[in-house]
């Protein structure tokens, strides 16, 4: 049995009952990360406790991913996966652009996906078939936008100083042909690309629970989402999203070395 949209909101709301009460609070934050920074708080994790605990409840043959308290049945059928701040850097500086992200893996395979933004009041939900959003301006089923080419794209990345050696070149290849790009929106830049604002988005380095709620975001918005390669997104890497085949192919090419 697969969980309704219901479940799926009863795990965002248990995440925002944590998250919320500690956003724009100077919430105390620990650094994961030796020699760089790598921030985690108190919101991050109990969050994602009070998912975990409705998932083991409720679907207590199911596997679970997270970020914080490791996983358990990666080998299952039906895997969890689940980032409860995915921007944690955004948290900590008071900007809205987090969210809690949570996927449901078949068989290795992202089917259905949330990302909730509490402090906005939006929620993308990807139900198997469709995605849809709830917000302060109603809901609606989503759909990405074909703008055409890479002259007319909007790139979104997090920080281009995520990027270093080749890496960073072929990013930059990228950058040089949209026509408008901007950085700082984590998660936040998938869940607008679903909804036909921004064209494409581009990270590396990211985890499967980085990605594993947004997959399904974008693919059933209509969307495609690999890794540079154009393999599968799932276990995460480097990741492009794109809002239509067309212009996904285009990145790829560009993003792999080959003229456009």
């Amino acid at each position: 049995m697969l969980p309704d949209r219901s479940f799926f909101d009863r795990l965002a709301d248990a995440a925002r009952a944590q998250t919320m009460p500690l956003f724009r609070t100077g919430a105390c934050v620990t650094n994961k990360l030796e020699g760089g920074f790598d921030p985690v708080t108190e919101a991050d994790q109990s969050a994602e406790a009070a998912i975990r605990a409705l998932i083991e409840r409720t679907f207590p043959g199911h596997g679970i991913l997270g970020e914080e308290y490791g996983n358990v049945g990666l080998d299952r059928e039906h895997v969890w996966v689940i980032d409860p701040i995915d921007g944690t850097r955004a948290f900590i500086s008071g900007l809205p652009v987090w969210g809690t992200l949570i996927g449901l893996y078949r068989n290795g395979k992202a089917i259905m996906g949330l990302m909730d933004q509490p402090f906005t009041g939006e929620r993308y939900f990807a139900d198997g078939e469709k995605s849809v959003y709830r917000g302060p301006d109603g809901e609606k089923v989503l759909s990405t936008r074909n703008c055409g080419g890479l002259s007319d794209a909007v790139l979104f990345t997090t920080s281009p100083h995520l990027y270093t050696g080749e890496l960073k070149e072929r990013f930059e290849a990228l950058q040089e042909k949209v026509r408008l790009f901007r950085y700082g929106c984590d998660c936040y830049a998938f869940a607008l690309l679903a909804a036909g604002h921004v064209d494409l988005v581009v990270e590396c380095g990211l985890k499967p629970y980085d990605v594993g709620g947004l997959i399904p975001l974008i693919e059933q918005a209509g969307g495609v989402i690999t890794n540079w390669q154009g393999g599968s997104a799932e276990m995460g890497g480097e990741i492009v999203a794109a809002g239509s085949r067309e212009l996904h192919a285009q990145a790829l090419e560009t993003l792999n070395g080959r003229r456009v």
